[in-house]
C-alpha cells in the first residue's frame, strides 16, 4: 500500500512511498534482535563506537543543505528554522554523544564494608523508537543518537506523514558503514503498526514523543510483556510576565514562544499570564507583532510562519478557536484561514490570540498544537502560581523578571520540567529535558537522558577477611 507524502505549503504530492506492514515489522524487530544477541555491535570498543555516531554527525552536516529543504517542504517549517535549527543540531546531539560516551558509561566502583560494589552501564537491547511529525529529524536524532551510543540497536517509525528525512537518515547511516541491524527504519502508520511495534517481547525498550492519547495506548501495549519506557507526551506550558520584566524582550520572546513550527510544538507557551500592572502594554505590543508576522510557503526564506502539517490539523484548531468565541473568549486578532490567494493552496491559519479566557476553556486547558495563544492578566503571585499549575500537563515554563532570587522561587513552585528564565526554547544537548504528569515521564538529552537507553548491573566482590563472609557459613558450622 502507497501513501502520498504532502507539500502543506501546496497541498501538492512531494513523493508517494509504500507504507510497512506487519511483515516488514517482524523483519525489523528480528533484525535488531539478531544484531543485538550475535553481532558486534554491543561489544565493539566505545572508540569505535563513538566514531561511528561522529560519521553520522558529519554525513548530516555534508547533507545539510538538501536535508534543510526536505525538511521544510515535507513539514511546512520555515526554511529559516530547518536550516539554522533543526539540522545542525541534529549533527550536534550525534556529535555530543560521541563525545561523552565513554565518560558515561565509565564503570563505578564503589569500597563498601567487606565487598566492593561495581557498577555497570550496560545496553538496554532492542529499542523501538517513535518519531512525531513536528521535529522528525531532530527528535529522531535525539533518540537514536543516545541509543546507538549506549550500545543497543533500535527500530525507528518516523511519522508517516514526514518520513522523509528519517529515510535519509537512513542513508547516511548505511553510508557510515554500520553493521548489518543496527538500525532499522520503518515508515508506516502508528494505528497499523503501533501494537506490533509496543507488544512484542523481543523489544526491550520503547521511546516515544508525542500525543497523550497516543502515549496511553503505547503504554498499553507495552503492559503486555514489561519493558522500559520513555514517554515524551503533551504540554500545556504557562509563561509569567512579571512587573518588572523587560517588556520588548518578553513580548519578543513570548512570539517565538507560541508561533515558532506553526505552535506545533509541545513546550509551546500557550498561556501567557501578564501582571495587570504591565498588561495593557503587553498586549498591545504583542497584537501589533502578531500582526505583522509573515505567513507563506516554508520554502521561502521570508516566511516567519509556514503552515499547518494537514488539512484536518487545521480544522482541529479552527474548532478550538470557534469553540473559544462560543464560550467567551475574547478573540483579538487572527483566528481563520487567511484570505491570501497566494495562501490559498496550503494548510495555513493566522496566528491567533484570545484574552479573557478562564480555566475551566478548553483552549486553557487542551494542548491544542496551533498557533492559538491566550493571554491573560494577574494580580498576585499566588494567583498566578495557582494558573500556571492548574493543568494536567507540567512540561515546561517561562518567567520574565529582572529579579534573579525572584525568578529562582518562582522556578521552584511551578509544576514543569522544565524552567526558562527570561527566554524560551534554549535546548542544550548537556542537560535533560522532559516533563511531570500527563507530559510523561522519563529524560531525553543530558547524562540523565543517555543513562535512561542503559540498564545498571550491580557487581559485588566479597572482600571479607580471608574470604569468609557469614553468610557463607549460616549453615556450615
Amino acid at each position: 500500500m502507497k501513501q502520498k507524502i504532502i507539500n502543506p505549503s501546496t497541498d501538492e504530492v512531494i513523493t508517494e512511498l509504500e507504507l510497512a506492514g506487519k511483515k516488514e515489522v517482524e523483519s525489523a524487530i528480528s533484525s535488531a534482535r539478531v544484531a543485538f544477541d550475535k553481532g558486534t555491535w554491543p561489544a565493539i570498543s566505545l572508540k569505535e563506537r563513538k566514531n561511528f555516531l561522529l560519521k553520522i554527525s558529519q554525513g548530516i552536516l555534508d547533507k545539510a543543505g538538501d536535508l534543510a529543504k526536505l525538511e521544510s517542504l515535507n513539514t511546512g517549517k520555515p526554511i529559516k528554522e530547518s536550516t539554522f535549527m533543526d539540522i545542525p543540531s541534529s549533527a550536534k546531539t550525534f556529535e555530543f554523544f560521541a563525545n561523552n560516551l565513554e565518560k558515561y558509561l565509565g564503570p563505578d566502583t564503589l569500597k563498601l564494608q567487606d565487598a566492593h560494589c561495581q557498577l555497570l552501564r550496560e545496553p538496554q537491547g532492542v529499542v523501538v523508537l517513535i518519531v512525531p511529525w513536528n521535529y522528525p529529524l531532530l527528535i529522531a536524532s535525539w533518540k537514536l543518537a543516545a541509543a546507538l551510543a549506549c550500545g543497543n540497536t533500535v527500530v525507528l517509525k518516523p511519522s508517516s506523514l514526514t518520513p522523509l528525512t528519517a529515510l535519509e537518515l537512513a542513508k547516511i547511516i548505511q553510508e557510515a558503514d554500520l553493521p548489518k541491524g543496527v538500525v532499522n527504519i520503518i515508515n508506516g502508520s502508528g494505528a497499523g503498526l503501533g501494537e506490533a511495534l509496543c507488544s512484542d517481547k523481543r523489544v526491550d525498550m520503547i521511546s516515544f514523543t508525542g500525543s497523550n492519547a497516543t502515549g496511553k495506548q503505547i503504554i498499553e501495549y507495552a503492559s503486555k510483556n514489561v519493558k522500559k519506557l520513555i514517554m515524551e507526551l503533551g504540554g500545556k506550558s504557562a509563561s509569567l510576565i512579571l512587573k518588572d520584566a523587560d517588556l520588548e524582550l518578553a513580548v519578543n520572546g513570548s512570539l517565538c514562544s507560541i508561533f515558532l513550527n506553526q505552535g506545533q510544538m509541545c513546550t509551546a507557551m500557550s498561556r501567557i499570564f501578564v501582571k495587570d500592572d504591565v498588561y495593557d502594554k503587553f498586549i498591545n505590543d504583542f497584537t501589533e507583532k502578531v500582526k505583522r508576522i509573515k505567513l507563506g510557503d516554508s520554502l521561502g526564506y521570508e516566511t516567519q510562519m509556514g503552515p499547518l502539517i494537514s488539512d484536518e490539523q487545521r480544522k482541529r484548531v479552527l474548532e478550538y478557536v470557534e469553540k473559544a468565541k462560543h464560550q467567551g473568549a475574547k478573540l483579538l486578532c487572527g483566528g481563520k484561514i487567511p484570505d491570501d490567494p497566494r495562501l490559498k493552496n496550503g494548510f495555513f491559519f493566522e496566528p491567533t490570540v484570545f484574552s479573557e479566557v478562564s480555566p475551566e476553556m478548553g483552549i486553557f486547558q487542551e494542548e491544542i498544537f496551533g498557533p492559538v495563544v491566550c493571554v491573560n492578566k494577574f494580580s498576585t503571585l499566588d494567583e498566578v502560581i495557582a494558573l500556571a499549575n492548574m493543568s494536567d500537563f507540567a512540561l515546561a515554563s517561562s518567567i520574565w523578571t529582572r529579579d534573579d532570587a525572584l525568578a529562582q522561587d518562582l522556578a521552584g513552585k511551578i509544576n514543569a520540567g522544565i524552567i526558562w528564565i527570561n527566554t524560551y526554547g534554549m535546548f542544550y544537548n548537556e542537560v535533560p529535558y522532559g516533563g511531570f504528569k500527563q507530559s510523561g515521564f522519563g529524560k531525553e538529552l543530558g547524562k540523565d537522558g543517555f543513562l535512561e537507553y542503559t540498564r545498571l548491573k550491580n557487581i559485588i566482590i566479597d572482600k571479607t577477611k580471608d574470604s569468609k563472609p557469614l553468610v557463607n557459613y549460616w549453615y556450615g558450622f
